[in-house]
């Protein structure tokens, strides 16, 4: 329990002293009760604090009435009331305080942290909220408290590592880059079908990593959805997992669902808010690669090896054309510069009784670790307003962010290059500045960084919800919400990128670009009625949604531009391609329900029901039924429990339900033409791109849950235990074709089914609650199993090398290594069919599984007077691929392992076969196949500090002002085994990028 400070508690009492002594004749007004009793009519004022100070945004009602007053910005209030009468003081997170008035004129309050403040803690599960002991499905919540410790622009990113059963990648380190986010595992065979569905404050906002592949995948840099939202201008994130929190969203919750909300105001006087913070960010890992000396040994053995001397003319690395001195470390030379950081923020807010607003504005630029001018830049608008009437019957709410995105990277990551060039290879630049081509012998990297990707996005999400109470416990409302996406995205080749000595001219420029456009909107009315009689309390909701969703594609490709001046004018190019023209338009109609019983507050069921309609289905299949379940029993309130000091919560609760999935894209059913790649007499004709067939429908996920939750000493430890299965089928798939059909493949439901099934633990501990210092601690840890139940004639299938039943869908099938032949060094490998030759068809049935097999993460937050440290290790336990660029010997730069573990004679003891420069083609296969067994896969399990804030509050002699000053840090330090960053993975992706922020936030 805090304890009320002595500085504070003065600064309430020389408010409490000031409004006692106003004359009570100006205050008050007397008058006669019915029973003959005189009753006082006056104005009550006072301050509400907490151990803290005082506290704005209190409600102060009286009890009966509809009479309310919000503290201020000060924790001052002023309401009229009887001296009969009780007032009534409550806030979210503290304990609510009643009081009888009298004869008092001043009531001054000091509210106290509900130490079980779980039980009354609103949560957002969508369509409606509930009380997190009542819930009776599964849904995992952070903060603004939580987003604001961390320097990040993806919302995505500052879920890492905090929620139970959210794996969550970042799968490049280039700045707007993209994420993969499963909830509970992959559903669906199709990679792209397994997006949660996001809601920005009730507006569905498209998964669909924004661009195209053609002008982006050069970069690595498909663009995530999710930086349409600043992390800064959200409230909370909650991400719905089970049949029961997802089932109301029906054919859209198979994969889970991710809700954010953004800020509001409060109803207090103007309050304005700055902040404005300034870092760095640099390379969190590199490889441990070879230096020159290593390289060059490897290098000349490798031609000893093949009998080949003297070195041929190509071989500048070892022949002397370049120098044998010379030594880079192209790592830090292409990826590991300093990425510099800028971020601002500022906001105003406040408003009336009965209207509330926010504004605020912010911009953030990033710049790259790569060499050159690049830069990430976004700038983002949001308002919120409130309005209700005097007898709290209408409500209106209107929400709108806007943001603008200007990516500015270059179209190659230098990632791949940065780790393979020979650490003697010659300098970047000759001495007047211009790139160095070594007469000829290198392709200069830095030429690469002449191709240029732009990216313009500009993104607006509104949405207003306006309710009436019709009567008591009856309300209408209606939700409108909008959405128009922008993106222009271009990417240059300039001739200027090519080795002179090959002779290109200006008909190898290019320019491809890409225009997109995305509109939506969705109208959901809704009636939501509740009652309490007695112990019984129902809710029931019924409604209906209705989105129209657009898109816009031109895409366009340039060749042979007469000066790169003029490269981004795709008139002035001699050969011009029209790639891509389309206009699909996706249309949903759903109408849902839920039926919600509580009786006192012990027994609860939650019973949830849609049918959904939609245009990705031909006629007969548009419409499916989904609906779930949900049981909760809070067994802590049984009498037999009472006078128990220990246990404080206990709930039992389990689900079941099926929802469903129709991310299959637009018009899959339908036949469908494009333009042919030849003209016929000088005309271009249309092509049959698909075939017709309206018999597919939804995918089907079946959802199984039971868990349970417990508080211990007044919640001070709070332990949560969840098993869950989750069924998939009716996968939409491409089932293949005969080639005399002329179409490789039928989209179509293949009778297959995936299972995922696991386990989640979460625990919450006040570990110490005193009058300066505070201690908590979140862990959670996530165990899921994902396994190919079904797949009907996979034998016969082409994903016969792919998947295995009873096997997870990610594994990956491989040789069995057996080690080296003894006299050669050469690498062996099982021959499991016995044909005496090692194929891919016979012989790669050895299986590794590369998913997760569990993750989560730690957090701990500790107060010390103003000094606050929050800090969060992230763990995952998995399994990869080692990096293996080329075969040893060749001129390609390798892992500094390799250099003193190669095979030299019989008897040797190696990890690797002996060095080639790539003649020796026994070796060179041996090696490939080396890459595709069990001995290519590593442990890549690791622990990572991913996020470090400390802050400090200065204390200032202004009541009215406060001033926080704030260190921050992402991805600080790794704990691996694995050579490289064990989180991407990807050998030629630039990995997540290490920062440090310093900030400042002033609040008056």
């Amino acid at each position: 329990m805090k304890i009320f400070s002595a500085n504070k508690g003065l600064r309430v009492l020389f408010y409490s002293l000031i409004l006692a002594s106003l004359p009570v004749s100006a205050l008050a007004r007397a008058h006669a009760s019915p029973n003959g009793k005189e009753v006082f009519q006056q104005t009550i004022s006072g301050v509400v604090a907490d151990s803290s100070g005082p506290l704005p945004g209190v409600i102060i009602s009286v009890k009966g009435t509809t009479r309310s007053v919000v503290t201020d910005q000060d924790g001052k209030y002023l309401i009229m009331a009887s001296n009969d009468e009780l007032l009534v003081f409550s806030f979210t997170g503290y304990k609510t305080v009643e009081v009888i008035i009298g004869a008092q004129s001043t009531v001054n309050i000091l509210l106290q942290e509900d130490a079980t403040q779980l039980e009354e803690l609103e949560i957002n599960a969508g369509y409606y909220s509930v009380k997190q002991k009542e819930s009776t499905g599964s849904i995992a919540r952070i903060t603004a408290k939580d987003i604001e410790t961390q320097p990040v622009t993806n919302v995505l990113a500052t879920m890492q590592g905090r929620m139970a059963g959210v794996s969550i990648t970042q799968d490049t380190g280039t700045p707007g880059g993209a994420f993969t986010i499963r909830i509970r595992g992959q559903n669906s065979l199709r990679q792209d079908a397994n997006q949660p569905l996001y809601i920005i404050d009730g507006v569905p906002y498209a998964s669909e990593s924004i661009g195209s592949a053609d002008t982006s995948v050069a970069t690595q840099n498909a663009q995530s959805p999710l930086n349409s939202i600043n992390p800064s201008d959200i409230e909370s994130i909650e991400v719905l997992k089970d049949a029961d929190a997802t089932a109301i969203y029906g054919s859209r919750g198979a994969n889970g669902v991710v809700l954010i909300t953004t800020k509001r105001g409060f109803n207090t006087p103007a309050k304005f808010s700055f902040t404005a913070s300034s870092g760095f960010g640099s390379l969190a890992r590199k490889m441990d690669l070879m230096n020159t000396d290593q390289y060059l040994r490897m290098r000349r053995a490798a031609f000893a090896n093949d009998g080949i001397a003297p070195y041929p003319d190509y071989a500048y690395d070892v022949n002397g054309t370049w120098d044998q001195y010379r030594n880079t470390d192209w790592q830090e030379t292409l990826i590991g510069g300093t990425s510099e950081i800028h971020s601002y923020q500022g906001s105003v807010s406040g408003g009336s009784a009965n209207t509330s607003y926010l504004l605020s504005g912010s911009f953030r630029q990033e710049t790259t670790v790569l060499p050159g001018d690049f830069k990430y830049s976004k700038g983002a608008v949001h308002f919120n307003m409130a309005h209700r009437s005097d007898d709290n019957r209408f409500k209106i709410q209107f929400s709108a962010n806007y943001i603008a995105q200007n990516n500015i990277l270059p179209a190659t990551d230098m990632t791949r290059l940065s780790r393979t060039l020979a650490p003697n290879a010659p300098a970047l630049y000759n001495g007047d500045g211009s790139l160095n081509w070594a007469e000829g012998t290198w392709d200069n990297p830095l030429s690469e960084l002449q191709q240029d990707y732009r990216s313009k996005t500009y993104d607006l999400i509104a949405n207003s919800v306006i309710s009436y109470e019709l009567f008591n416990g009856l309300q209408a409302k209606i939700s409108l919400g909008y959405t128009d996406l922008k993106n222009n995205e271009v990417r240059t080749v300039p001739s200027t990128l090519y080795n002179p000595a090959y002779g290109l001219g200006s008909e190898s420029s290019s320019l491809n670009t890409n225009y997109t456009t995305r509109r939506s909107y969705i109208i959901e009315p809704q009636l939501n009625y509740n009652v309490i009689i007695g112990r019984h309390k129902l809710d029931v909701l019924i409604g209906s949604t209705l989105q129209n969703q657009k898109s816009e594609r031109l895409q366009a490709l340039g060749f042979g531009f007469s000066s790169n001046a003029l490269i981004y004018d795709l008139s002035s190019a001699s050969t011009k391609f029209i790639t891509l023209s389309d206009e699909p338009q996706y249309k949903y109609l759903a109408y849902f329900s839920r039926v919600n019983y509580n009786y006192d507050g012990r027994y609860i069921i939650n019973i949830t029901g849609r049918r959904d309609g939609s245009s990705r289905f031909g006629t007969g299949n548009q419409f499916a039924n989904f609906g779930a379940i949900g049981c909760a029993w809070i067994f802590s309130k049984e009498a037999v429990l009472d006078y128990n000091s220990i246990l404080s919560f206990g709930k039992l609760r389990a689900s079941y339900g099926i929802t469903g999935s129709d991310q299959i894209g637009d018009y899959q059913y339908m036949d469908t033409y494009g333009s042919a790649a030849n003209q016929y007499g000088g005309v271009i004709g249309l092509n049959p791109i698909r075939l017709y067939n309206p018999a597919f429908g939804w995918e089907s996920n079946k959802k199984t849950e039971i868990a349970l939750e417990t508080g211990f000493l007044k919640d001070r430890l709070f332990l949560s235990a969840a098993w869950y299965s989750n069924r998939s089928s009716s996968q939409l798939v491409g089932m293949p074709m005969p080639g005399t059909t002329g179409f490789q493949s039928l989209t179509a439901n293949l009778d297959a089914i995936v299972r995922n099934q696991g386990w989640e633990f979460t625990l919450h501990s006040e570990n110490i609650a005193l009058k300066n210092f505070n201690w908590s601690t979140d862990f959670n840890i996530s165990l899921n199993r994902n396994k190919l139940l079904k797949y009907p004639n996979l034998e016969s299938s082409p994903y016969a090398n792919t998947y295995t039943i009873g096997q997870p869908l990610n594994i990956i099938k491989l040789y069995h290594y057996t080690g080296q032949d003894p006299d050669t060094g050469i690498y062996t490998f099982e021959d499991k069919d016995r044909d005496g030759q090692i194929t891919a068809t016979g012989d790669r049935i050895t299986q590794a599984d590369l998913n997760p097999r569990y993750f989560g993460g730690i957090q701990n937050h500790i107060s010390y007077k103003q000094w606050t440290l929050d800090f969060l290790f992230q763990f995952v336990r998995q399994k990869s691929l080692k990096y293996l660029p080329a075969p040893g010997g060749t001129s390609v730069n390798q892992l500094s392992e390799v250099s003193n573990s190669s095979w030299q004679q019989a008897g040797d003891i190696a990890s690797y076969q002996p060095y080639t420069t790539g003649v020796n083609s026994q070796a060179v296969t041996a090696y490939y196949n080396y890459a595709q067994s069990d001995g290519g896969v590593t442990d890549a399990s690791y622990i990572r500090l991913k996020n470090i804030s400390l802050s400090y509050d200065l204390p200032l002699t202004h009541k009215a002002m406060n001033c926080r000053l704030s260190l921050q840090g992402q991805n600080i330090l790794t704990f691996t085994k694995f050579n490289g960053d064990p989180e991407s993975r990807f050998a030629n992706a630039l990995p997540p990028l290490k920062f440090y922020t310093l900030g400042v936030q002033l609040n008056f």
